[in-house]
């Protein structure tokens, strides 16, 4: 390893989309920087926030819950609580939300859990048995979302931070555009939010610059403990998975990709914004109310109201 480009200590991390190492002290430091930066130019938060983390346990949430912690504590006019999802998996979920309630402990956070038998009636596992057309991922993702939004709404937080990062955002910028999915398409960005949707709370990403292993990298050097990923007992290969393992070539291959493709994005996004929101495709699930670009909304159908 090279010697910190900064300061000329011991490198800790080599980025190669930037061709130079970093010690521990410049990695934490920069890394940090470039959060807060994509938190001031997209204005992220306001003067006053009542802040949901959607916190799972996982490097990523941990992350957005610490570095969004240090920015809200300042402020007298906010506050920061988080709200965990628990899917019913057993030993998986369990050992996730256990370091979740830690951490929220030790900052004084409000942590509320919900779970999948206590607002639907069965667990995901139970889920996944009964529906043979959609897959494990997208039923879990999509009760999640609808969880997380309708209790965040319930417990007034004025946006909703996910701790999605730079990997997370490229796979969806090009699993979306190879689906044609426009719906999903213009959800991505740094934040989502329609005023005019009634029910939907804002949703910001503040790790959205930080490439997938540089957060683990992260807390490894803060000494911060995070719920290593791990195999999902229910999941299973997807079309996602296919696009990660291929990012990951190209960017070991090019690095810097992707960050290209991510600003590439960036510059097309607010025209096609624009154009999507005034069409008026968004409305309300006519079962349930929530927030859908559909007459009746994905957790309906597979909740099977419809």
């Amino acid at each position: 390893m090279d010697l910190c480009r900064f300061c000329g200590a011991e490198g800790y991390y080599f980025r190669a989309y930037e061709g130079y190492a970093l010690c521990k002290n410049c990695f934490i430091r920069l890394t940090e920087k470039r959060i807060y930066r994509n938190i001031r130019l997209n204005k992220l938060l306001d003067k006053q926030e009542n802040l949901c983390v959607a916190l799972s346990g996982g490097k990523d949430s941990i992350t957005a819950l610490y570095t969004l912690y240090k920015i809200i504590k300042k402020r007298k006019n906010s506050n920061i609580f988080a709200i965990s999802i628990n899917e019913n998996l057993g030993k998986y979920r369990e050992d996730a939300i256990r370091i979740a309630k830690k951490h929220c402990k030790s900052m004084g956070i409000k942590h509320y859990i919900f779970t999948f038998k206590e607002e639907f009636g069965k667990g995901l596992k139970q889920f996944v048995k009964e529906n043979k057309i959609i897959g494990p991922c997208t039923i879990c993702g999509v009760l999640r979302r609808y969880l997380i939004n309708k209790k965040a709404r319930e417990l007034n937080a004025t946006k909703i931070a996910f701790g999605f990062n730079l990997d997370d955002e490229a796979e969806s910028i090009l699993l979306n555009f190879v689906f044609g999915n426009l719906d999903r398409f213009v959800r991505l960005g740094p934040k989502i939010e329609n005023r005019s949707l009634k029910g939907f709370v804002p949703r910001i990403k503040p790790l959205r610059d930080i490439p997938n292993n540089e957060i683990e990298k992260y807390l490894i050097a803060k000494n911060i403990e995070f719920h290593p990923k791990g195999v999902c007992p229910v999941g299973k290969d997807s079309f996602r998975k296919t696009i990660r393992k291929s990012l990951q070539e190209w960017e070991n291959k090019y690095p810097g990709t992707l960050y290209q493709i991510v600003n590439f994005f960036d510059r097309i996004i607010p025209a096609v914004k624009t154009e999507y929101f005034n069409s008026g495709k968004y409305k309300e699930c006519k079962i349930c109310g929530e927030p859908s670009s559909r007459d009746i909304c994905k957790v309906c159908e597979i909740l099977g109201k419809d």
